[in-house]
């Protein structure tokens, strides 16, 4: 039921999860943050156990930072996509992490990107991609809808439809998410998406009061 998606607009990418931490038929919260700013220009969200998930993406930020403590200056978001894909790819052959990344970072000369790096260590730079259950509905609303020139109010609706749909289509479906942006002013947090508190459950509670 895990989700995670990304894309890249004009001049920023954003990249989007679900908050919600299960296990089996239990969901334990809702309020898992699955997106972790690596540093002050990259973002990772990440799908998958949520104990490789948690251990991995520690890793990979601890590990960024080491280098720039090291060298002064940080890595390029290829540079951090291609060192995530070698320790997944290292990993694969000892003791496999069950994780699957969206890395989205912006520099200086390059501008925005977004990477696909999944379990098997696979690599691909895109423009947008979804992990999950999810990723069945967001992946063709991103095919039809999505423009490389799209402002971040243009992306967040975007994503904003995504959820809509996983919502309503998905049996067992989160319902809270968090959308996190990075563009030349660094990475930061958007907006969350959560059910709880709509108009239509209060109404319903006041109805009943009635």
């Amino acid at each position: 039921m895990e989700c995670v998606l990304g894309l890249v607009g004009r001049d920023f990418a954003v990249v989007a999860a679900d908050t919600s931490a299960v296990q089996s038929i239990l969901v334990h919260k809702t309020d898992e943050d699955k997106v972790m700013v690596l540093d002050s220009h990259k973002l990772l969200g990440a799908s998958g156990e949520p104990g490789d998930r948690v251990q991995f993406t520690e890793f990979i930020q601890k590990n960024l930072h080491l280098y720039q403590f090291r060298n002064t200056i940080p890595l390029s978001t290829a540079a951090a996509a291609n060192f995530t894909r070698g320790e997944l790819a290292t990993a694969l052959r000892k003791n496999p992490y069950m994780v699957n990344v969206i890395l989205g970072g912006y520099d200086k000369d390059v501008g925005a990107s977004l990477y696909y790096i999944d379990y098997i260590a696979t690599l691909h730079k895109i423009d947008k991609g979804a992990f999950g259950y999810g990723s069945y509905f967001c992946l063709s609303l991103m095919d039809k809808l999505y423009r490389p020139d799209m402002t971040v109010e243009e992306a967040v609706d975007l994503v904003d439809k995504c959820i809509k749909e996983i919502r309503l289509r998905l049996v067992v479906a989160p319902q809270n998410f968090v959308i996190k942006i990075v563009d030349k002013d660094g990475a930061r947090e958007y907006a969350r998406r959560e059910l709880v508190g709509d108009s239509a459950p209060a109404e319903a509670a006041a109805t009943v009061a009635a």
